[in-house]
């Protein structure tokens, strides 16, 4: 995994631009820590900074199709996890590898294929080729948008990174912010496409777009479909444990320690005993797979039920893993230390954006440097509630009913705004008519039922959009570490698959999730098997809520946000006894203390 940055301009020699190259990948070294370089050409300038997981000796980038006078230039972030298959067949078309990492086949495949090669492609990836051949400049991204993939307009072209940051690294791009960007931000609509950072955009998951002398094009490769099931229970269950299965093992290979993410949830207990099951088969009886799950001090005494937890982790954690048989560590955090200044300044310049959820983004920022320190690579459970209908909204009367993202109401965001009313930025007007642009696009069957129609919505929604912030959070949070984070669950082929099923068959048990809690039967314990669904836990502890208070008080007396933000909005949640804090309420000052670090680190030009 890695990050890559660069432009393409036709109104300038890049070859004279050696600074500004430098220090756009500079800004990208928590990406990739063991390596970076630079490539100047006449129209175009790259940069690469490398975490090194496969071919540790050979993956060095920018990488160029042959060492003198290059035709293509690749810088790359990912992993391709059909590249063996891809290698064989390119070898067999004629081609000559150097190294045998996957960047060199995605550098081959550019070559066989051009801007068809990401329909070839099956992983996780945001990558670049610059075509000095066609004077094209060819940016790709995976088709669940696992890996983020940013640019701008410039001077004759455009620039690229893997984050914002990068970005204003490059004289021509600053960092501005206009209404359009707070209603992105501050909405909680998860476009795809606009940022909060007005003039950067976001190449769409599944998408390619070209810059050539002709101008700006961009287009789907991918996008999900629908179509009619005709596999039964059994069928449909074993067709689950197969693609599973095959991501799982996909997925396994690294030159560097691998882990699990381990909560004690359904989604990542299957998915650490498959990882195990397949890590004893290659390695002998006796290889353990390493698993890591976060708690906190007090949460075993604090423990509070909320909208979004239903119990404590831990122990059912520490159960999987020993049912499993992985060296299980569980990480133990001090709340105190979620409200050091240090940690939450780090998220936010990972993130680039004030919008977050506070002490579970810094919580999670930690545990990341807490694994790193003895692995490489993790996997983790994201997408299964997306592809399972996991989450409350799909069985919930109320979201289900309503003409609006589900989220809004299930998690409480709808009242966690803590904007300036006089700003006049007509949210909830763009909310209904982004709302109504999102139902507009997604994909139906004839003959459907009302309930199956509607359903098609929620999961739909939930794989364009809510997925969106959740695969962002993972990736910045662990690449500012420096570590890898793969979701086999977000494997195209299964995401497609599930997409077709019908609600019926997809909770015939009256549950969430029964085709996952049918297919893990055995991996599981029991007391996870049939666990009700728990999100990432947050802490319960008063001193946290104190300290968080404390710190809403000291920024909304500064004045850049007292105009931004809506004091008569969060009042209440500063007058609340800190025992008694709501979990929706404490979400508006977290949310606000962000709002301030992003101003003080970023000093953005605000067009308002």
């Amino acid at each position: 995994m890695c990050g890559i940055t660069g432009w393409a301009s036709f109104h300038q020699d890049a070859r004279t631009q050696a600074p500004v190259i430098e220090a756009m990948t500079a800004t990208l070294t928590p990406r990739g820590p063991d390596a970076g370089g630079v490539w100047l050409g006449e129209r175009a300038a790259i940069g690469h900074r490398r975490l090194a997981v496969i071919d540790l000796e050979g993956g060095v980038q920018p990488m160029t199709d042959r060492p003198e006078k290059p035709t293509i230039v690749l810088t790359y972030s990912g992993e391709v996890y059909n590249h063996h298959a891809l290698r064989t067949e390119l070898r067999g078309r004629g081609h000559v590898f150097r190294t045998r990492s996957d960047t060199e086949v995605v550098l081959r495949a550019y070559a066989e294929w051009g801007e068809e090669v990401a329909d070839h492609l099956e992983g996780m990836f945001a990558f670049a080729v610059w075509d000095d051949r066609a004077q094209r400049l060819v940016l790709v991204r995976d088709r669940l948008g696992v890996k983020p993939l940013f640019w701008a307009t410039v001077d004759g072209g455009l620039a690229f990174a893997s984050e914002p940051k990068a970005l204003f690294a490059h004289p021509g791009i600053r960092p501005r912010v206009d209404a359009d960007g707070l209603r992105e931000a501050y909405s909680l609509l998860f476009n795809t496409g606009p940022t909060v950072w007005s003039g950067v955009r976001e190449v769409e998951p599944g998408g390619v777009l070209v810059l050539d002398r002709g101008g700006i094009r961009e287009r789907r490769y991918w996008q999900l479909e629908a179509a009619d099931h005709t596999d039964d229970q059994d069928a449909a269950i074993e067709r689950i444990r197969t693609l599973v299965g095959a991501a799982v093992r996909n997925q396994l290979e690294a030159d560097v320690p691998l882990c699990s993410l381990l909560s004690g949830g359904i989604d990542s207990t299957v998915l650490t005993a498959l990882l195990a099951d397949e890590l004893r088969l290659r390695e002998g009886p006796d290889a353990r797979m390493r698993s890591y799950a976060v708690d906190y001090s007090d949460q075993a005494e604090q423990f509070t039920g909320d909208v979004l937890r239903t119990g404590h982790d831990t122990p059912y954690a520490t159960e999987a893993g020993g049912f499993i048989g992985t060296d299980h560590s569980t990480v133990v955090l001090d709340p105190r230390a979620l409200l050091d200044p240090e940690h939450r300044k780090a998220v936010i310049v990972a993130r680039d954006s004030p919008i977050g959820v506070g002490d579970m983004d810094t919580s999670l920022y930690l545990l990341f440097g807490e694994i790193r320190r003895h692995s490489t690579v993790a996997l983790s459970g994201e997408a299964a509630d997306e592809v399972f209908g996991g989450y409350p909204w799909f069985h919930n009367p109320k979201a289900l009913a309503a003409e609006t993202f589900p989220w809004l109401l299930v998690t409480g965001d709808e009242a966690a705004m803590p904007l300036n009313p006089e700003l006049d930025l007509s949210i909830g007007e763009f909310r209904d008519d982004t709302y109504r642009t999102a139902l507009a696009v997604v994909p139906h069957t004839d003959g459907e039922s009302p309930v199956e129609h509607r359903q098609r919505e929620m999961q739909h929604l939930s794989l364009t959009r809510w997925l969106r912030q959740l695969l962002h959070r993972k990736d910045r949070l662990s690449m500012a570490q420096g570590l890898e984070v793969r979701v086999p669950y977000c494997d195209h082929r299964l995401v497609e698959y599930a997409f077709t099923i019908p609600w019926a068959l997809k909770s015939f048990d009256g549950r969430e999730k029964s085709l996952l809690r049918a297919m893990g039967a055995g991996l599981a314990p029991d007391s996870v098997l049939h666990r009700p669904k728990n999100h990432y836990p947050a802490t319960h502890h008063p001193d946290y809520n104190r300290g968080l208070q404390d710190l809403a008080r000291d920024v909304l007396a500064t004045e850049q946000v007292r105009a931004l933000a809506d004091e008569t909005h969060i009042k209440p949640c500063l007058d609340t006894p800190p025992d008694r804090l709501e979990w929706g309420h404490r979400l508006r000052l977290e949310r606000v203390v962000d709002l301030a670090l992003w101003l003080d680190h970023y000093r953005p030009e605000l067009a308002l």
